[in-house]
């Protein structure tokens, strides 16, 4: 018995090539990726129901059961074409997921230079300037800082703008008697490339009722590139940023600001130097608007 199992393995390691190992796990991380992507999706109810059809034509099959086998068969051969209508907005996410690559010009031929993360850290500083300005004046905003994935086709729903982010062109771009108030800025390279933009909403029924269509938008955004997406509300004052589909939600701008900087700028020691200054000046500006309130307050 152990000489036979013992020929087995011999037999198994003997057949067993490279190409196998890695067939297998190329296979496994697809398999892998699937499960996750369908995981709290419509897609997930798709995967009970195939489960469920299979099942049923494996009893059919079984127990003889003829003409239920002939009408499974007969919609497992057209549903496919109707899966694909169906879930065209699924499929499609599923492909873009895949064909995101983490390799890119600035993996293969080193870091950005650094006058980049100095522009990024600029348009930081604009964006929570001008949140800060609008934020008083009860204006909502929303802004995207695009990342890998260029957003060109969401570019050219607005209006091509090519301007330093400061607070003044933010702050003008959102004033509600503006044109281009009710659209998105992108901000590409650290510039503002583009506003008024149409952002696509997102489709998930989790989202709170509470949260208007600059936060769905948001969303949605996030769950369709790699872009963060920060949001001012006009309602409210609240400031949020989508990642990946996720808005989180912040009480204050120093939280705000600490946050969007960890996610844009990288962790070399001059940026986070650079940073640390930025974050200290952000402070200090806030810790000397709260105390002219108090002293308002008591006067």
């Amino acid at each position: 018995m152990l000489n036979d199992f013992l020929e087995i393995v011999q037999r198994l390691v003997t057949y067993f090539t490279i190409f196998d190992l890695i067939d297998i796990l190329i296979v496994s991380f697809l398999v892998y990726y699937l499960i996750v992507f369908i995981r709290d999706t419509r897609a997930q109810q798709l995967m009970k129901g195939i489960v469920v059809i299979v099942a049923a034509y494996m009893l059919a099959t079984s127990l003889q059961l003829n003409t239920l086998r002939y009408i499974i068969e007969v919609i497992i051969n057209n549903g496919i074409l109707a899966v694909i209508i169906i879930f065209q907005p699924e499929l499609r996410s599923f492909l873009e997921h895949m064909g995101r690559s983490k390799f890119s010009v600035t993996n293969l031929f080193g870091p950005l230079p650094e006058d980049s993360h100095e522009a990024q850290l600029n348009a930081i500083n604009g964006v929570v300037e001008a949140f800060r300005i609008l934020q008083k004046q009860k204006m909502g905003a929303l802004v995207v800082f695009e990342r890998e994935d260029l957003l060109n086709d969401i570019a050219a729903t607005g209006t091509q703008v090519d301007a330093v982010p400061n607070a003044g062109v933010i702050g003008n771009i959102f004033f509600n008697k503006a044109p281009l108030h009710d659209g998105a800025v992108i901000i590409r390279d650290g510039r503002v490339h583009s506003a008024g933009c149409i952002l696509p909403l997102t489709h998930s029924s989790d989202i709170s009722m509470e949260l208007g269509t600059r936060h769905r938008a948001a969303i949605g955004m996030s769950e369709n590139s790699d872009a963060v997406v920060v949001v001012l509300s006009e309602e409210t004052g609240q400031l949020s940023i989508a990642i990946a589909g996720t808005l989180q939600r912040f009480d204050t701008v120093t939280e705000f600001t600490s946050v969007l900087m960890q996610v844009l700028l990288p962790n070399t020691e001059e940026t986070v130097s650079k940073r640390e200054r930025f974050w200290q000046d952000v402070k200090g500006h806030f810790t000397r608007s709260d105390s002219h309130k108090k002293a308002k307050s008591k006067s």
